[in-house]
């Protein structure tokens, strides 16, 4: 059994709830009848409320795996953060389809999502529910009410890093929201929850806080590779501040590809380096991976059991002639698989083979015809629940494997593109080293490496080093590519050969039950 650091306990949060639509949506219940100045009378007890805002990453309920989940309206097994992002950033996207049919699940891929759309609807709530709890931490958190519950010296600056990490727990998640949502409702710790209807940001306001608390931040938080694994460092914040910028045209309308740079360089120079072999970067004991990795949703067979995260990257993906026991799985869910796009950027083997190329092809055919056949379309072995050494995790039925929030290898290539995308302070040299190094642990030598790099060969190589990982739409949307005729994948906007969107979908809408809600809401443009 894997021991993860951040072990998760219980908090009596409370949620946004604004009327009785949102509360049915988010409504939670504390497990226990129990006051703020109990659960928060030593440090003890605020370190057991800050593992509840970073296990909301991992877990779905205080119970689990199934049945009391945290967000209403939506099954358990669903609701977990990683999976439903996932299904955003992937299933919509050339890297990914799903064999199952669940009502709105294929409008992904399809491109078709409304703002009725369950999954986005989800991934929409279990957002806003973890920046509550974070809310929640941070308020009880304040030195002043430290100091009146007599906390005070080394505990006290504990108390303190506890709160920063909470702080950037929810800039992440108002990144998220910023990426995919554009104009969601925006609280803090200073809003009286429930007082007033929660009022909405917009796409250049929201980029401003983000990026606001995270220059705080990386003056406070605890320093690069310092903190416990799985805890946020200032790693963390300079990996989340170089991507915020590598995609800041598309959220202001202004590159900030100087300030990528910037922060790209910080966390390539904070101590960070590339493990050996990329095909050990998602096993059972990818903890590790500690060198590479900068922040991570820790998973745990036995501690940290729901059907979400790395639990269903491992389990979904096996079907058709796979043995599961291979993948470290008790059995298949004979779901998602990968189109022809992705399995193209990687050459058939001739010489030295690229060792991310991790593909089941036997019986699978690389043409889908039909996205309902999990034979159609090539697996993906990426995520195995298997050790380094073969065997398999603490659980054929929950995944130990770790999912990497940030990990150098983004860094590398945000690095890259940037310089290309002429940002100042970084050199073409440095450019196509990054590059790479990335192509050298490949290959497991030099025979991959090049003399110049364009923006179209980033791109390939962003889908060949981080295909799965939830990157990808935010990757077409910046290269112009996610909704327009010009680059197509199977079954992109519903027609087996591709075709254009609307462009309006490189947002996804509000939920439509939030924008009836609250009347200060106003639908995304095109839903």
């Amino acid at each position: 059994m894997k021991t993860n650091s951040i072990k998760t306990l219980f908090i009596a949060a409370i949620l946004i709830s604004v009327t009785a639509s949102c509360k049915k949506q988010l409504d939670v219940k504390p497990a226990f009848d129990i006051t703020d100045d109990v659960v928060y009378s030593s440090v003890g007890g605020y370190k057991q409320a800050v593992a509840k805002v970073y296990g909301s990453f991992a877990l779905t309920g205080n119970a689990g795996p199934a049945g009391n989940g945290d967000v209403q309206g939506i099954d358990e097994g669903t609701s977990d953060f990683f999976r439903l992002y996932w299904c955003a950033q992937e299933l919509t996207t050339d890297e990914a389809v799903v064999a199952w049919g669940d009502a709105g699940l294929p409008d992904l891929h399809n491109l078709s999502y409304t703002s009725n759309n369950d999954f986005l609807k989800g991934l929409y709530y279990r957002s806003l529910y973890q920046i509550t709890l974070a809310n929640d931490f941070i308020r009880q958190s304040a030195d002043d009410k430290v100091s009146s519950r007599g906390i005070t010296g080394a505990d006290a600056n504990e108390v303190k890093n506890f709160r920063n990490e909470a702080r950037f727990l929810r800039a992440y998640q108002y990144w998220v929201l910023l990426d995919l949502f554009a104009n969601p409702p925006f609280v803090t710790e200073n809003d009286l929850l429930g007082a007033t209807l929660p009022k909405q940001t917009n796409r250049a306001d929201l980029f401003a806080y983000v990026e606001s608390e995270l220059k705080d931040l990386e003056n406070v938080l605890v320093d690069a590779k310092q903190n416990e694994y799985g805890r946020a460092d200032k790693g963390a914040a300079w990996a989340l501040l170089a991507r915020l910028y590598l995609n800041a045209k598309v959220y202001t309308g202004t590159d900030r590809n100087t300030d990528a740079i910037t922060y790209a360089k910080k966390v390539m120079d904070g101590g960070y380096s590339l493990i050996s072999d990329p095909r050990v970067l998602m096993l059972a004991d990818n903890n590790l991976n500690k060198d590479e990795f900068i922040l991570t949703i820790n998973y745990d067979g036995v501690r940290t059991q729901g059907y979400g995260g790395t639990t269903f990257l491992t389990h979904a993906s096996v079907g058709g002639s796979m043995v599961a026991a291979t993948q470290g799985v008790g059995g298949g869910w004979f779901g998602i698989r990968t189109t022809k796009n992705l399995a193209n950027l990687f050459p058939s083997p001739s010489g030295t083979p690229d060792r991310r190329a991790q593909f089941y092809t036997a019986g699978q055919n690389i043409e889908i015809n039909e996205i309902g056949t999990f034979t159609d379309g090539y697996a993906v072995t990426k995520f195995r629940n298997v050790k380094r050494d073969g065997t398999a995790g603490s659980s054929l039925d929950f995944a130990d494997v770790d999912i990497p929030i940030f990990r150098l290898g983004e860094v590398y290539l945000i690095y890259a593109e940037a310089v290309l995308r002429g940002g100042a302070g970084g050199d073409n040299a440095t450019a196509v080293s990054s590059f790479n190094k990335l192509r050298e642990r490949a290959y497991g030598n030099t025979s991959g490496n090049v003399a110049s790099i364009t923006l179209d060969m980033i791109l390939e190589e962003r889908g060949r080093e981080l295909f799965w990982e939830g990157y990808r739409r935010t990757d077409l949307i910046r290269y112009g590519r996610f909704t327009d005729a010009s680059y197509l994948w199977p079954f992109k906007g519903g027609v087996k050969g591709g075709r254009g969107v609307e462009p309006f979908r490189n947002i996804f809408p509000l939920p439509a039950a939030d924008v009836t809600a609250n009347s200060n809401l106003v639908q995304n443009t095109g839903y």
